[in-house]
């Protein structure tokens, strides 16, 4: 049987004009469908767009109910004929048909909802760092691997206009030990290299899910300057936080506008389990400032004892008000001033604990709080050893020991690199701990007792920094403006806030030392003079009464 011959184009398809015919056809038919779109495309639309106008219409139909399907012939039927009878109706009914059909069969613009090339550059060099922290070699299908995509491990990111991370949510493997905290540092500190620095980062581990979340944090506000603040007594506030970290807010001040802040509450008194405040921070952290806060606050129910160890007279402006006790600058005042507070203080356990025996309230006096604010006690530490006189840091062992019974609050405030100076009893018995500056991860762990959730920047306006009250979370603090008000570079609308919530002058004050006029009065108008002549030190506390003796 004869063999039929193939066609020509299968016995030269192994040579290269064989090949070269095929792909010449194939060019020629992807170009003449191409061509052909191009010219059909408005049918395209217009034939789209009368297949979705009618599948809307049938869809309409189906919805409306049997009753009113005849009223809704009728009025079609009159909207025909109003148009064939009108001159060019039909043709304008035509026109406006396609044009309804254009518009409707249009491409539909498709939103990116991936992230830009950039950005998915950026998180897959993400990725690729955080290999060797999430992967063992034992996996056998590991969740983040060298050469993976970053698509499984991370499921929600954000970014802002400079394509920088603001947001991002990620899985890691179970056996990551999410529980040590040097498992969990190494990982922040990787993030926070790759995801920017100079900003605030949150860090929420969920440990039940294995995700970490990490989101950049708002700066908090600095424009809330001192003021009134809705309170009970026995209630402080030392500044406020992020929204949403407490669980109350209160109605502020901030510049011309008034809104409602999440302020950072310290309880004092007798039911208070954190009664007595260390405050620590770095030169001009505004540390002073947080204390000046302190005792506009403590005026309004209490007596204030103020003992200053910058010898600076940044508490100048308290000296001779009414509730100050002493202003007390110099080490032989300071002395006598701690002397009076623990006596007092053990006047008013002895007078609460008779009282009791006998089966009658306490007295007036020693239910009125009595705050001890001590500035740079580290200072009067080194003048007394040079001395060779006790320190006096001693003097506040009984009134923060025993202070909380008797309703004494005792603050203490001095600088990061002074630590050492502070004594044992100062350490132990301030349990709730204050943290102002651009401290170090470390060093803010080393005086609250546990790491902040968040990265400390590198700069902070004053007043800025966290706070931890006894065993609660670390938060995030902004201290309200309140500067020294003959400060010259303090802003006018602070100081003269702080001038409004001074209490007047004591008028045995007023007839030792006159006011003196001076330039503070010229940058105040209309407030009296409120300097004292000197820096001297205000007279020696008045003791509430005589300490009754024991037995």
């Amino acid at each position: 049987m004869a063999r039929r011959p193939l066609p020509r184009i299968l016995r030269s398809g192994t040579g290269s004009s064989g090949s070269d015919r095929i792909a010449r056809s194939r060019d020629l038919a992807r170009t003449a469908a191409g061509s052909a779109t191009d010219v059909l495309q408005p049918l395209i639309t217009v034939g789209r767009g009368l297949r979705l106008l009618s599948a809307a219409g049938r869809q309409r139909w189906a919805a409306t109910p049997r009753d009113r399907r005849g009223p809704a012939l009728f009025l079609v039927a009159v909207c025909v004929m109003v148009a064939a009878l009108l001159p060019y109706g039909p043709l304008l009914a035509l026109i406006s048909v396609m044009a309804a059909a254009a518009w409707k069969g249009r491409a539909p613009t498709t939103a990116r909802t991936g992230p830009a090339d950039a950005q998915a550059r950026r998180l897959q060099s993400l990725y690729e760092a955080l290999v060797p922290y999430f992967s063992v070699p034992e996996d056998p299908r590991p969740l983040f691997a060298h050469g993976g995509s970053w698509d499984a491990a991370f499921s929600e990111q954000e970014f802002d206009g400079e394509g920088r991370l603001t947001r991002l949510r990620l899985a890691y493997p179970p056996y990551f030990p999410d529980g040590e905290p040097g498992a969990r540092g190494r990982i922040e500190h990787l993030l926070h290299a790759k995801s920017g620095r100079g900003r605030e980062y949150l860090f929420d581990w969920d440990e039940e899910i294995n995700q970490l979340v990490l989101s950049v944090l708002p700066a908090l506000a600095t424009s809330i300057a001192a003021q009134r603040f809705v309170t009970v007594p026995g209630e402080t506030v030392l500044g406020f936080t992020d929204d949403g970290a407490v669980q109350r807010t209160v109605p502020v001040r901030a510049g011309d506008k008034s809104r409602d802040a999440p302020p950072v509450v310290w309880r004092t008194g007798p039911r208070s389990t954190e009664p007595h405040l260390l405050v620590v921070g770095l030169p001009g952290s505004g540390s002073t400032s947080l204390l000046r806060s302190l005792a506009l606050q403590a005026l309004q129910h209490g007596e204030v004892l103020i003992v200053e160890g910058s010898g600076t007279g940044e508490f100048t402006c308290m000296t001779g008000r009414t509730g100050v006790l002493a202003v007390e600058s110099a080490l032989d005042g300071a002395l006598a001033g701690l002397e009076w507070a623990a006596q007092e203080t053990e006047r008013r356990l002895i007078a609460a604990n008779g009282a009791r025996q006998s089966g009658r309230p306490a007295p007036e006096d020693t239910r009125r709080p009595l705050w001890i604010l001590v500035d740079r006690p580290s200072v009067f530490a080194h003048l007394a050893a040079a001395d060779g006189r006790p320190d006096p840091q001693e003097l506040l062992r009984v009134p923060l020991r025993h202070g909380r019974a008797a309703h004494v609050t005792v603050v203490v405030a001095d600088q990061l690199d002074s630590l050492d100076a502070l004594g044992e009893t100062v350490r132990t018995h301030t349990r709730a701990r204050v943290v102002l500056g651009s401290a170090t991860p470390s060093q803010v762990e080393s005086v609250l007792g546990a790491p902040p959730r968040t990265t400390p920047a590198r700069d902070v306006p004053p007043g800025r920094g966290y706070a931890r009250l006894g065993t609660g979370p670390v938060l995030r603090l902004q201290v309200p403006a309140t500067p020294d008000p003959y400060d010259d570079m303090a802003s006018e609308a602070h100081r003269r806030a702080v001038l409004e919530l001074l209490p007047a002058r004591h008028p045995s004050f007023d007839e030792v030392a006159a006011p003196a006029p001076g330039p503070a009065q010229d940058r105040v108008p209309g407030q009296e003079s409120d300097r004292a002549t000197g820096q001297a030190a205000a007279p020696a506390p008045i003791a509430a009464g005589p300490v009754p003796a024991e037995g």
